[in-house]
């Protein structure tokens, strides 16, 4: 299969895009586009055939479920039974955006989406693109992350290529994405409502709007075998890069120093390594491969650029990777979600 790309350019040519587009979404084919979280891999979310594309060229497990994605309220009550007044001021505060909410499914819904589920996961993206080959689409588009799973999930139109070259009809390239991280998702069909995966929209922020949040066990401990997963990143191994992963935890000047001995000892064995870092911690290595991820004064600069820089040590072919941990408050919730699934929860607490 040729994959055509196609780069928004905002101007009235980007209109043909969204109008091809949603045309091979019409019949069942598959397009990557562009969302304000990371890339999704698109197909009509209300046709059995299509959404099981999306497992076929992701090689996902057919028990992970889909998120749907709407554009507008018309589009969740096509889909969703017992939206509850928590549901509501949960939308009214943060739809559209980076947060995805799961209520029981209506019969439409094919269960290839939900994993085999009665239950629905729904979101309204913000993005400008993805919005308008939702309405272009007229269906709700099931889209995970444009990446092979398992992998880092991609934030540049070069990480959509490099997994799904071949494997999908197009590719909206609309340059890097805002956020890095993909969307909160809380379980609204049980009281309270329970935090699923951590995302942009954090728990004070949804605390503050619907008041107390259960958190589910497996937010940042591996799931059990046996557990079906009522979400996407819940079970599986999520957002690993090829290297072997470990991550440090401790005082920063501490594990600073054992970050940096581990790669000297990994080095000397004749091993590529490489070191996640920050602007607060780069003085601390003299090594080569050090990546400075952001500054943890501003947590958003990590969470964009997380994933990329997974992404780079692969292209390196970087065989060990030693990160330091971040708070696990606000967004350090998420990328701390992120990377323990990445590292396959190997951890060294110091």
């Amino acid at each position: 299969m040729d994959t055509w790309i196609r780069k928004l350019t905002a101007s009235p040519e980007d209109e043909d895009i969204y109008i091809q587009a949603a045309q091979i979404i019409c019949r069942g084919g598959l397009v990557a586009f562009p969302t304000e979280t990371v890339y999704g891999l698109g197909a009509d979310g209300m046709s059995e055939d299509a959404a099981g594309k999306i497992y076929a060229a992701k090689g996902r497990p057919s028990d992970n479920p889909l998120i749907l994605h709407i554009a507008d309220r018309e589009g969740l009550d096509r889909i969703a039974d017992k939206v509850t007044e928590k549901a509501e001021k949960l939308m009214q505060s943060f739809w559209p955006g980076p947060l995805t909410l799961i209520f029981e499914k209506k019969k439409e819904v094919p269960y290839c989406v939900t994993g085999g589920l009665e239950t629905v996961a729904v979101r309204m993206p913000s993005h400008p693109a993805a919005r308008e080959l939702i309405r272009k689409s007229q269906t709700a588009i099931a889209a995970p992350s444009a990446n092979v799973s398992g992998r880092p999930s991609p934030t540049r139109a070069e990480h959509v290529i490099e997994d799904m070259a071949g494997r999908i009809d197009m590719l909206i390239d609309g340059g890097s994405v805002g956020i890095g991280l993909e969307s909160t998702i809380v379980d609204m069909t049980v009281d309270p409502p329970m935090l699923l995966r951590p995302g942009y929209v954090t728990v004070p922020m949804l605390e503050q709007v619907v008041g107390e949040l259960q958190m589910d066990p497996s937010l940042m401990e591996e799931a059990a075998p046996d557990v079906k997963p009522k979400a996407p990143g819940m079970k599986y191994r999520h957002y690993a890069p090829k290297a072997e992963l470990t991550i440090v935890e401790g005082e920063l000047a501490e594990a600073a120093e054992e970050i940096a001995r581990l790669a000297e000892e990994k080095r000397r064995q004749g091993y590529r390594t490489g070191i996640i870092a920050t602007e607060e911690t780069r003085r601390f290595y003299h090594e080569e491969d050090v990546r400075v991820i952001g500054t943890r004064q501003d947590e958003e600069t990590i969470a964009r650029h997380l994933f990329a820089v997974l992404r780079e040590f692969d292209e390196l072919g970087t065989q060990y990777i030693f990160s330091e941990a971040f708070s696990q408050q606000d967004l350090g919730q998420a990328i701390m979600n992120r990377l323990i699934k990445a590292a396959g929860h190997q951890i060294i607490r110091l």
